[in-house]
């Protein structure tokens, strides 16, 4: 073997090295990017789930002050029409229709407050958990309900 094959098989063993340790790196760096893309996106999940459980509840609660404010205006409308005078009834009837609105406007305030506040929520969560763009779905945010 002349110096200048001796040459060429060092240099194509050290090549050979090279090439070999950089496809290892790239196997361990794909693991390991794809593990961590997974617990970012498990990560979301989570975040998700706590935002819609908390929206879940203050839809409910939302649905509950609706559904008292129309009973009590009900009751209020019931009771106004059972006075004698006609003043006594206009009276009645303006004030079962503001309190009624003064309860469906403190409920639609609740709501979209609960609303916003889980949506905050999720968007600092989201941003903690460093998930690739797209993995979220804070786009859809304007589809929710706003409280008529």
């Amino acid at each position: 073997m002349t110096k200048k094959e001796f040459t060429i098989a060092i240099a194509s063993v050290g090549l050979a090295v090279t090439f070999a340790a950089v496809a290892f790196a790239q196997t361990t760096t794909t693991t390991d990017t794809t593990s961590s893309i997974t617990t970012k996106i498990t990560c979301v999940g989570t975040a998700v789930n706590t935002r819609e459980q908390a929206i879940d509840a203050a839809m409910t609660t939302y649905t509950q002050s609706l559904n008292s404010a129309y009973s009590a205006r009900a009751t209020a409308l019931q009771q106004a029409y059972t006075q004698t005078t006609l003043a006594a009834v206009k009276s009645a009837v303006k004030k079962a229709w503001a309190d009624f609105n003064a309860a469906a406007k403190a409920a639609r305030k609740t709501w979209q407050s609960s609303r916003n506040a889980a949506w905050t929520q999720y968007r600092k969560s989201a941003v903690a958990c460093r998930a690739p763009a797209g993995t979220g779905d804070g786009v859809k945010s304007g589809l929710e309900a706003s409280g008529q």
